[in-house]
């Protein structure tokens, strides 16, 4: 789960990362008000779930209460259109009003998963300010990196390393090993996937602070923090992906014609890859689970079906715990209730895949059924053609 930036820092700060003072507002009226409470010189930042806002117009320092009202004006309601939204932008709907700061040096933290070396791994740069992306590709000695060990956080010396790599004067070091520790300690409490400060700055006055931060939740470890669910933006998440996460399924929407429903996340994997391998282009990801039942079927089914760009539908199922009858049951039924028009291509096997098959063969269906993947995905990429 994604987090404005606003919301971001307000976590951080309670476990005792330095950020700059701001608030956020909704209104015009509401960021003047918060720009006179702030002393008039503000940065006035819109509020999205991407980067790249001030390359695309969505950050703007104001010098005064007027340039503060001029730009709450501007920012507030404008689609947004960064590298990270795509061509279709953000319609911007808050504002983060803050203070300005005088920035000597803009730095790099953040904490990722390594899979590669199975810890989480906490990445320093010089480089601040700038795409991690492009640092990592041009210039990839300029990232710091020490190895989190589990349950004991980012140790001092680590922090003092990374502190010391990055080029930091010795009179600003213990804040920036402080703001290391707790931003670590931030990530492995609120069970975050992600958790990047860009930049992290130091001021001419020898102070450290984040003046950005970007933390994304893991969705599954959310039962574990019912208050962080209200810091859910749904405007900023696809409707389809809000819809399927009501009945509990697994949906990514995706730029392709041909709509994919599997279950198990590693078939639904493969069977976008297939897709693909046989010329066609997947319109999502979407795992029902190995527990569905028919009305989560139906419910799937039209989830699929609201994307106006599916042209055919593959149905790839393993018949383990959700039994083949149990899926030709609910696909017939959502195919009759909805009055399905794209083509429908099912692969299964498994449980009770015979009686599956005489369900689909007498529902009077126009229902294509696969022998195998790879038949199925050559079938379903000629449909959709």
């Amino acid at each position: 789960m994604k987090i404005h930036e606003y919301q971001a820092k307000a976590l951080l700060a309670q476990y005792g990362v330095p950020v700059p003072r701001g608030k956020v507002a909704f209104t015009v009226d509401e960021a003047v008000s918060a720009a006179k409470e702030l002393g008039g010189s503000v940065v006035v930042k819109a509020q999205i779930h991407a980067g790249g806002r001030g390359k695309g117009g969505g950050v703007k320092v104001a010098r005064d209460l007027a340039e503060a009202e001029q730009y709450a004006r501007q920012i507030l309601g404008m689609t947004l259109v960064t590298h990270q939204t795509g061509p279709e932008g953000r319609v911007v709907k808050r504002l983060l009003i803050e203070e300005t700061l005088p920035i000597d040096r803009e730095l790099y933290l953040g904490i990722v998963l390594d899979r590669a070396v199975g810890r989480c791994v906490f990445m320093a740069s010089a480089a601040g300010g700038m795409d991690i992306e492009e640092v990592a590709a041009k210039t990839p000695e300029k990232i710091l990196k020490e190895q989190i060990l589990p349950g004991q956080g980012l140790a001092a010396f680590q922090a003092r390393k990374l502190a010391f790599g990055m080029g930091l004067p010795a009179s600003a070091v213990n804040g920036a090993v402080a703001a290391m520790q707790a931003l670590v300690k931030a990530y492995n409490e609120l069970d975050a996937n992600l958790a990047e400060i860009n930049p992290f700055i130091l001021t001419k006055d020898g102070k450290t602070l984040a003046l950005d931060a970007k933390i994304t939740l893991d969705d599954n470890a959310l039962y574990r923090h019912k208050a962080l669910m209200d810091l859910r933006d749904l405007n900023e998440e696809d409707p389809l992906e809000v819809e399927a996460s009501k009945f509990s399924l697994n949906y990514i929407k995706l730029d392709g014609n041909i709509a994919c429903m599997v279950n198990g996340a590693g078939l639904a994997m493969a069977t976008m890859d297939i897709i693909k391998y046989a010329g066609g282009a997947p319109a999502n990801f979407l795992d029902v689970g190995g527990g569905a039942n028919a009305e989560q079927i139906k419910n799937a089914f039209h989830i699929l079906l609201a994307d106006a760009g599916v042209k055919a539908v593959l149905i790839n199922i393993f018949g383990g715990i959700l039994r083949c009858d149990t899926l030709a049951t609910g696909v017939v039924a959502a195919a009759r209730d909805l009055n399905v028009k794209v083509p429908i291509v099912i692969r299964m096997e498994g449980t009770n895949v015979e009686e599956g098959r005489r369900i689909l063969a007498e529902s009077g269906l126009n229902f294509t059924v696969a022998d195998g993947m790879k038949d199925a995905a050559e079938k379903v990429v000629r449909s959709a053609q």
